[in-house]
């Protein structure tokens, strides 16, 4: 199967890594076993949105395919529609599904803003003690409904591939720090001529001082000279404080990302 979408094609550099990327032909089957509390890295892809009669199919690939590991509590659908058709996405909802719509943003080169309202060091992540703090950083910046304790399971479990990722030489973690405190973070990873963010967190104490903004550019002006990329990548939450930050740095739309998850 061929994937259009540079969102689900960028989501693949992850399981591609460390995972398994089976294709079916009609979907892939994407499945990260270090990993099994990661939603979009234990996922189906299909070619096409849900039809009339999926949810039944859908959910029964699934068990067959991905729900039979160890850790697996949810079930998670994605499609190729860069043009963000919805399909027949009612019956999932029904049945308690989150729709989740994402907007895939590009920049070739991202703006200059104004300097941060406090002095901030943006450098690469080195040490243990950095890593740490980045764990500790994305747990304080995770949404509401995810509890701290699985959280940081999950966040330790990614950050152990980011590292693994970064010593391959297959991309950086970048964070802003104050004195020796980090309070903002990010990955940018590389698939061919395209770097794509990964995590973008501030650290909710350090927010609406635009650290975030000038680490976004920052990382992004480092990788594209360091690797010779062609455009950089992230992927936003529709209508979010993110995507706007993000539009105001030069980022633009360019396709939607459309999912499904249960848990």
């Amino acid at each position: 199967m061929h994937v259009n979408s540079l969102g689900y094609r960028t989501d693949l550099i992850f399981p591609a890594f460390d995972g398994e990327i089976i294709d079916r032909g009609e979907y892939l089957v994407v499945r990260t076993p270090a990993n099994p509390t990661f939603y979009w890295g234990n996922f189906l892809l299909f070619a096409e949105p849900p039809r009339e009669g999926d949810l039944h199919l859908w959910r029964t690939l699934f068990a067959q395919e991905i729900g039979n590991q160890r850790g697996i509590e949810h079930q998670a659908f994605g499609w190729d529609s860069p043009q963000g058709e919805e399909g027949f996405v009612q019956p999932f909802v029904d049945a308690g599904y989150r729709l989740d719509r994402g907007v895939v943003v590009t920049a070739t080169k991202p703006h200059h803003q104004a300097r941060p309202f406090m002095s901030v060091d943006v450098r690469i992540l080195a040490t243990e003690a950095d890593w740490q703090q980045e764990v500790e950083n994305q747990v304080a910046c995770r949404d509401g409904e995810f509890e701290a304790a699985g959280y940081r399971v999950f966040r330790q479990r990614q950050a152990d591939r980011s590292r693994k990722m970064v010593e391959a030489g297959l991309g950086d973690w970048y964070g802003a720090f104050v004195g020796e405190r980090l309070v903002a973070d990010l990955g940018v990873f590389v698939d061919q001529e395209v770097g794509r963010y990964q995590s973008v967190c501030t650290h909710p104490e350090f927010r609406g001082r635009g650290i975030g903004g000038a680490l976004v550019v920052e990382a992004g002006r480092q990788v594209m000279a360091e690797r010779n990329l062609e455009k950089l990548v992230i992927v936003a939450d529709d209508d979010s404080d993110a995507l706007r930050l993000y539009k105001s740095l030069g980022f633009q739309p360019m396709e939607r990302q459309i999912g499904l998850v249960l848990w």
